[in-house]
């Protein structure tokens, strides 16, 4: 029987990623079978592949949904052809680079492609949504994770749980690559002992830019190779070095084959997100040292189209090796003789600021080896250059060759889609004329409170499958449908849980959150959500600290945690939150965007002045909560601090929510609403990030690059 050409239709719908931020192709696979689409998760790939015979027949009559169809695919193919930025009058033009390459451990592009753990991954996806929005040619490099990072649950004591669920690359939207012949596409590492690390390479579209993912779950591997792509930051330093030559060096040769397989030139820049992929320089060096250069010369041929990101605040954020490790992974014939490994091991040697033993410092050799490196917000650049001084000690601290760029978020995927539509049409693309009178304060308002309902809705629904997984009974928990009020104040925490980010602050005097809680009127309600790594048993514990504190009888129907956090939960939980909680040792967070998509959805920011708020808290558009920067303890610090945040939700941020109503609107709440949409809406979005690496870092490498590699 011959496919009908709809369904291939919805086949090659279902396989580009840009269905997740395209909301009208996420409903039509939603209509297909409302059923289905609830039960694979909001999977497209998964959905068209599990239709019966009997709905493929009703689809094939249905002209409406055909005709739906139809236009879908059109308007694909219309994205995937226009205009780009980059071509535009006010972008880079001829001075574009032909493409970039970016080497990152983990993309958050959608629950449904679990290769992420948290904010870098988010960040790494929508970095390449907007490339593809703005037409920057980037080329994504990383590794598919068998298993994803973990999935999250929690036991009957409320401590966290993990599961490793095994994907299926073939039910989500990746193809093998192959070449010409039909032969699939495979790169290979040599490691010691003259064993073979093997990898195949999948390619995911995320709508215009291509996406390669290594995967060593290859017959011909060793059962430990096999499982080498099984976990996200998984296993010891032996299993991390493994997969970050697999990252870098496998990386590099899969984007040769990619590039030979589609005729297309070799990227002229190369971008390192994160140190995990800094064994991309050596295997560029190679390739250079082959053509007849020697190691210094291939090095400063590199170095010039090299860009390094940095991410992390503290040493501890480090992938840091034993030198020895390092070497035997250098010292095979495949790389060279001792002269190699020695001036391998000086690109992560440790300068005299870092403790005892040195180590081989991941972050160090993406400095050495990049032309351009920056922090991902003005602060981090600030620390950045305290913390990397060492590598150029003759500079002062100010000097330091770590410039900034402060991330962003993707707004298609983030942004409610009622503010999302209202902005593009009723407001002409233009956030400012938010705090005109184009949108009276009436609408605004209900469309807030409307997603106030959903949010609850949604937390009413997780909660209750947490809590039958975790082993009560349905017949007790009867009250989960009471659980919080869409006129009700509410606050979110959602972001992974570290220790700095301090998950229970919160908690410190749990009797006075208490009374903001269950008091009669004027009270708030908090959910929040996030994972700890499953070897940080100080962030797990936070977990079980709080999970106690919401179990309470007296708390419950005020206080939720939500169990596995993912982009999904997140999406649910940001349009009906009204602030956004925000409390990292200052310092400690480098960027944080989970607050940039807050804003984007009208919530008003409570945070310490660290990272991207740092910058662009202005007073209007949420709260700063002071940093004890001079106390004696971390704990008298927190205890501060804990004090301080009481005294503004008390203070400042409830009465502005409950009181001067007119017809009961909080008119001075809405005015902030709106100068947080107008002001910050266009600062945090990633187009005006990768804007800025395009023109302030792209085309410079591009510029003074000494081409692509010889063929």
């Amino acid at each position: 029987m011959a496919i009908p050409g709809w369904f291939q239709a919805l086949d090659e719908l279902a396989m580009n990623l840009r269905w997740s931020w395209h909301a009208p192709t996420r409903d039509l696979f939603e209509a297909l079978d409302p059923g289905l689409w609830e039960t694979v998760g909001g999977n497209p790939v998964a959905l068209v592949r599990g239709l019966d015979m009997e709905r493929i027949k009703e689809i094939g009559s249905d002209r409406d949904l055909l005709g739906w169809i139809a236009l879908a695919l059109e308007d694909l193919h219309t994205y995937l052809r226009s205009l780009s930025w980059c071509d535009s009058e006010d972008g880079p033009g001829r001075h574009c680079p032909t493409a970039i390459a970016y080497f990152s451990p983990e993309y958050g592009i959608t629950s449904v492609l679990p290769q992420y753990s948290g904010g870098l991954g988010i960040l790494a996806g929508d970095h390449l949504k907007s490339a593809s929005d703005m037409g920057v040619p980037i080329i994504g490099i990383g590794l598919l994770y068998g298993a994803g990072y973990f999935r999250q649950a929690l036991a009957l004591d409320g401590s966290q749980t993990e599961s490793y669920p095994e994907l299926d690359p073939f039910g989500m939207p990746l193809h093998p690559l192959h070449r010409e012949d039909g032969s699939l596409v495979e790169v290979s590492v040599a490691l010691p002992g003259d064993e073979i690390m093997r990898a195949v390479v999948w390619k995911a579209d995320v709508g215009k830019i291509p996406l390669l993912l290594l995967d060593t779950d290859v017959e011909s591997n060793s059962e430990e190779l096999r499982t080498l792509t099984d976990r996200l930051y998984g296993g010891d330093a032996e299993t991390r070095i493994r997969q970050e030559l697999l990252l870098g060096v496998g990386g590099m040769r899969a984007l040769r084959e990619f590039c030979r397989v589609y005729d297309t030139p070799l990227p002229t820049v190369f971008h390192m997100n994160e140190g995990h992929a800094g064994f991309v320089a050596v295997e560029r060096i190679r390739e250079r040292m082959f053509e007849g250069l020697s190691f210094a010369q291939a090095l400063e041929a590199s170095r010039k189209s090299m860009i390094f990101t940095t991410h992390t605040t503290v040493p501890a954020g480090i992938d840091r090796f034993d030198p020895e490790l390092v070497s035997s992974y250098f010292s095979i014939p495949a790389w060279g003789g001792e002269d190699f490994v020695r001036q391998v091991l000086a690109l992560g040697e440790e300068t005299e600021d870092w403790s005892e033993p040195k180590r081989f410092n991941m972050a160090l050799m993406g400095l050495r080896v990049a032309g351009q490196a920056n922090g991902v917000s003005l602060l981090h650049g600030e620390v950045s250059r305290e913390m990397f001084r060492g590598l150029w000690p003759d500079r002062e601290v100010k000097d330091v060759p770590i410039g900034s760029i402060t991330n962003g978020v993707h707004a298609a995927t983030w942004m409610d889609r009622d503010l999302a539509e209202i902005e593009a049409t009723r407001l002409g693309g233009d956030p400012s004329a938010w705090e005109g009178d184009l949108v009276s304060d009436e609408e605004l308002w209900g469309i807030l409170r409307e997603q106030r309902i959903q949010f609850v809705e949604a937390a009413q629904r997780r909660l209750q499958a947490s809590l039958l997984e975790r082993g009560f009974s349905i017949r007790r928990l009867r009250w989960v449908h009471s659980v919080f009020d869409p006129d009700v104040l509410t606050i979110a925490f959602a972001r992974r849980v570290p220790t700095y980010k301090r998950l229970t602050l919160m908690l410190r005097d749990p009797e006075r959150l208490r009374d903001l809680l269950v008091r009669e009127d004027r009270r708030i309600q908090i959910v929040v959500a996030g994972k700890a790594h499953p070897h940080d048993e100080p962030g797990k514990g936070l977990i079980q600290d709080l999970v106690e504190f919401t179990d309470r009888e007296d708390i419950r129907q005020h206080m939720v945690f939500l169990p596995n956090c993912d982009m999904a939960v997140v999406g649910e939980l940001l349009p009906g939150c009204d602030v956004w909680l925000n409390n990292p040792v200052r310092p400690y967070e480098a960027c944080g965007t989970s607050g940039m998509k807050a804003a984007l959805n009208g919530a008003l920011n409570l945070s310490t002045r660290d990272g991207w708020w740092d910058e662009w808290s202005d007073g209007r558009n949420g709260w700063d909560i002071p940093s004890a920067d001079g106390a004696a303890t971390p704990e008298e610090r927190d205890d501060l601090e804990a004090r301080w945040l009481y005294e503004i939700l008390e203070d400042q941020v409830i009465p502005l929510f409950y009181d001067n109503r007119v017809n009961d609107i909080p008119v001075e709440w809405v005015k902030r609403v709106r100068h947080t949409l107008a002001t910050l809406g266009p600062k945090v979005q990633a187009t005006r990030m990768v804007r800025d690496y395009t023109t302030t870092l792209y085309v410079p490498a591009a510029r003074v690059a000494s081409g692509p590699l010889a063929s």
